[in-house]
């Protein structure tokens, strides 16, 4: 990734503007039924009217952040691909699940390559909604942390709440794999909300830094 010296925390109250409403999302896991893909499936179903949700299919398909190929793969490709879908997304949408306190290295390695190459990194002021879903009972507060984190290092506009860490996550959904759980799905809903809302220069609060 491109050193960055963070000297600046900006509380950014107010959204960009009126935005076209194309969420993209990505689901942090690579597993086919995972948690945090029924839980993008899940708010693409209860998303606010003027809110279109995308969910983005390639995270398994990106090579490893390596230097030596970064201008063959920027070039064309599927992490080509995932510059431009990110770039024409007025927003983002990561779940993530918790893997030993922290992330997925699939998921850092997509952010990897989306800080790159500078000055014009796609991240830069670019809206972000975390939420997350884990089968433990401590849900996914270590691993939002964690992507907060790296998140503030490309410039991007984390929103700072509402949250959703959602535990057990196995009992909150039923059989065919939706959302079940009213608890759960009416914080996914005040999440979404509250994107909407920034998105749109309202009054929900992000958090970016400036280097």
């Amino acid at each position: 990734m491109i050193p960055r010296s963070v000297e600046t925390m900006i509380d950014i109250s107010l959204g960009p503007g009126p935005a076209n409403g194309h969420v993209l999302a990505i689901a942090g896991s690579l597993r086919r039924n995972s948690f945090n893909r029924r839980l993008l499936q899940a708010a693409m179903a209860c998303a606010p009217e003027g809110l279109h949700i995308q969910v983005y299919e390639g995270l398994g398909s990106l090579p490893m952040f390596d230097e030596d190929i970064e201008a063959t793969e920027l070039a064309a490709g599927p992490v080509r691909g995932l510059h431009d879908q990110v770039a024409s997304a007025s927003a983002l949408l990561i779940a993530t699940p918790e893997y030993n306190q922290s992330m997925p290295g699939v998921l850092k390695n997509a952010i990897d390559w989306l800080s790159r190459p500078g000055p014009n990194e796609v991240l830069v002021g670019k809206p972000v909604a975390l939420i997350g879903a884990s089968a433990g009972r401590w849900g996914t507060r270590l691993a939002q942390a964690a992507l907060r984190q790296v998140l503030f290092a490309t410039e991007a506009c984390v929103l700072t709440g509402p949250a959703l860490y959602l535990a057990n996550a196995h009992s909150a959904f039923d059989a065919e794999g939706r959302l079940t759980d009213p608890s759960a799905l009416a914080s996914l809903r005040q999440v979404l909300s509250a994107l909407n809302e920034y998105m749109n220069g309202g009054k929900a609060s992000a958090v970016r830094f400036a280097s």
